[in-house]
């Protein structure tokens, strides 16, 4: 066979052939897609809605724990703009808009309909840090109402004001022999430990009637992503550049294992 041979295959172009998955080729670099780089696949939505359900009613009962508290706003807000981890840790108490108080919100119900109760917040996303604005149904902001009052009390004992970041640490933790109070900004290490406690939790109590939760949440999250339940939000313009300092903290403090 030669170079001149009509029967000869023609030569593979990397850029462009299919990957051996059967994906369509995506970028320079990720050959996978977009789709294809997270190696977990997401649940279903049906299990996704469960996780929600569970946590909601679970935050609202009577003594409820903080960690349960926190652990159904971060459900929440994901599930109503998509965002990560690293995107809620950005989020800012003064970020939020709650809208008017219950009473005056159900006075407003009665004029402006089902959209009452409704609120918004800014969400940071990404490594550029794209500020958008997203809706808020008002079951999540229900529940950010009853995270606003547990996490005055959480930072009680600090000195000074309550932090500026939303979600805070609900347990007196020790870092390197030194105790460190609840009421702190909350790492991402903390979301991921919290997250796998409700799951350990939650597959020792169901293990009989249900399937095993993961232990990454971002499988929930792109289940709500990729079903499009989430609010795509609305730019707007840099708030501040202040963003990447909410959780700045005295080193005792800023140790990676707050939970």
């Amino acid at each position: 066979m030669t170079a001149d041979d009509p029967t000869a295959p023609a030569p593979t172009d990397s850029r462009t052939a299919e990957p051996p998955s059967g994906r369509p080729a995506g970028p320079a670099g990720d050959p996978g897609g977009g789709a294809g780089r997270y190696p977990r696949p997401p649940v279903a939505l049906d299990e996704a809605e469960w996780v929600w359900r569970e946590l909601s009613v679970e935050a609202l009962r009577p003594g409820g724990k903080p960690e349960v508290v926190r652990l159904a706003v971060i459900a929440g807000l994901t599930r109503a703009t998509g965002a990560r981890y690293g995107d809620l840790l950005r989020v800012r108490a003064e970020d939020l808009d709650l809208g008017p108080e219950p009473g005056a919100a159900t006075r407003r119900a009665r004029t402006h309909g089902p959209e009452a109760g409704e609120g918004s917040v800014l969400v940071r996303h990404g490594k550029h840090r794209t500020v958008r604005t997203h809706r808020l149904p008002p079951e999540v902001v229900l529940l950010l109402r009853h995270w606003m009052v547990v996490r005055t009390e959480l930072a009680a004992e600090l000195e000074g004001s309550v932090p500026r970041a939303l979600l805070l640490t609900v347990h007196h933790t020790h870092d390197n022999g030194t105790t460190v109070s609840s009421g702190l900004p909350i790492t991402r290490q903390g979301l991921v430990l919290s997250w796998r406690r409700f799951v350990h939790r939650t597959n020792a109590r169901y293990g009989a009637v249900r399937s095993p939760l993961p232990t990454r949440f971002e499988q929930v999250r792109r289940a709500w992503v990729e079903a499009g339940v989430h609010d795509p939000g609305r730019e707007v313009a840099a708030v501040d550049s202040s963003s990447s300092e909410i959780n700045s903290v005295p080193s005792v403090e800023n140790q990676p294992q707050r939970r």
